[in-house]
């Protein structure tokens, strides 16, 4: 419920045209409608480090900052509940959520800065009042800096991130510059992208999608389905980052192309052999991410655009792996044709999300594709670190980004269901099957299992 007096405010703010109300969007829908934790739990907060390097003083930072407010409106949304789901809130004018704090004192070590960059993170976003992100400078000395980036993830993924680092470095060197002109307005707002979702997604799309989904998704059952509670569900994952080598980068392309595949295809049917093996079960659900910026005006905007398309795979020991392989690729690709926004897939299978319970899958497996690069300037340069993605829906994850010649393999786990040894198990085990399935791809797949580490 809205106190009486914020409930005023809010009137007087849309009567004169401060607030300008909006439907969700699907992607939205889902953290309220499809989650197994509550739209505010810090699980939601994507949270970022960016090193910068150069002069960087706060004042700059911060009209820097109010540029990049002013041209991307998912920056000063909030939410208003409502009788049947919330609306987005978009302020006319917002002021920039920005501080900054001197840490070139000896007392600051590596260790303290950690800690108060951990404190930005967990701290609680006021989804009514908003604004739904922060940023806190951290000044080491006059051209050593962090930029703690914390977003939540009903105002963005994965994507806004690169568009964000980049916007915000163009806006600064302007403004060092003296150049007053502000950054031009983005050719489709988020709220545009959305009025454009809907009006494709009506009742005849989604019932042609969901009989797909309903016979290709039947029967399947559960891994930890008697581990799911909503005691298990709050907070962020642990995170641990591990890297496969170059060799083995290069021998999955290789092997991809020799199977008529994709290197995400080739990385799945691996990851899904192991996942069969360490857990027992041959029927394998994964969810994978889909950016959903499908125009090129989109690739501009911040926002929550992420969509997820379930791939499921059963294992056959028997199966020789470059034929397994080619049939995960059509596969793969038929499940992308008949993609569909999450939320509305839920509903029609009729596995709605609650308190622990995410509905249809259990284990994320992304090969990220969004552009975070790292950003030089004259003057400055700034180089963006993950913490957290803000997908809280999963029990088990496992994200890989191409990082020059190797691949950055990051595993998200909860922690009170997995220990990290026995991740790191499943690590071992998924590096093991990919090499020996690029060396041998037409051995069996239960040799492949046989052979593990």
């Amino acid at each position: 419920m809205i106190a009486d007096d914020r409930r005023a405010r809010l009137r007087e703010r849309m009567e004169n045209g401060k607030f300008r109300p909006h439907p969700l969007t699907f992607p939205q829908r889902e953290l309220w409608e499809a989650s197994p934790v509550p739209v505010g739990d810090m699980a939601n907060h994507i949270c970022c480090v960016i090193e910068v390097r150069g002069k960087a003083t706060a004042e700059d930072c911060s009209a820097a900052l109010a540029q990049v407010v002013g041209r991307q409106e998912a920056l000063r949304v909030s939410f208003l509940p409502g009788k049947d789901r919330p609306l987005q809130m978009i302020r006319e004018n917002c002021p920039v959520n920005f501080r900054a704090q001197d840490v070139s004192d000896e007392a600051y070590t590596a260790l303290a800065i950690e800690e108060i960059a951990q404190g930005i993170f967990g701290e609680p976003f006021d989804l009514l009042q908003g604004p739904l992100y922060r940023v806190v400078l951290l000044s080491r000395s006059a051209d050593d800096h962090l930029l703690v980036f914390a977003i939540h993830h009903a105002i963005a993924d994965g994507w806004t991130l690169g568009v964000f680092l980049q916007e915000l470095c163009v806006a600064y060197i302007q403004r060092v510059r003296g150049l007053s002109e502000p950054l031009p307005e983005v050719a489709l707002s988020y709220t545009g992208w959305g009025a454009v979702e809907r009006a494709y997604w009506q009742g005849a799309e989604l019932e042609s999608r969901a009989v797909f989904w309903k016979s290709y998704l039947g029967g399947h059952q559960r891994i930890w389905a008697d581990r799911e509670g909503a005691d298990t569900a709050s907070g962020a994952h642990q995170r641990v980052v591990t890297y496969f080598s170059a060799e083995i980068l290069e021998g999955a392309r290789e092997l991809a192309r020799g199977g008529g595949a994709t290197l995400f295809s080739t990385l799945l049917g691996a990851f899904q052999i192991a996942l069969a093996e360490w857990t027992g079960a041959k029927d394998i659900v994964v969810g994978t991410p889909v950016a959903n910026r499908t125009k090129q005006a989109s690739k501009e905007t911040m926002g929550y655009f992420a969509g997820i398309v379930p791939i499921r795979w059963e294992v056959d020991p028997e199966a020789k792996f470059g034929d397994s392989l080619r049939a995960l690729h059509h596969n793969t690709q038929e499940c992308f044709a008949q993609a569909m926004p999450f939320v509305e897939l839920a509903r029609a299978l009729g596995d709605e999300g609650r308190p622990g319970h995410n509905p249809i899958f259990e284990v994320r497996f992304a090969l990220q594709n969004h552009p975070i690069p790292d950003v030089v300037l004259p003057g400055i340069s700034a180089k963006l670190r993950m913490r957290s993605t803000g997908t809280a829906r999963y029990l088990l994850g496992c994200e890989i980004t191409e990082e020059g010649d190797r691949l950055e393999v990051v595993w998200l786990f909860r922690a009170k269901l997995f220990s990290q040894v026995e991740v790191d198990s499943l690590r071992r085990l998924f590096q093991s099957v990919l090499v020996r399935a690029c060396g041998f791809p037409e051995t069996k797949i239960s040799n492949l299992m046989k052979e593990t580490e």
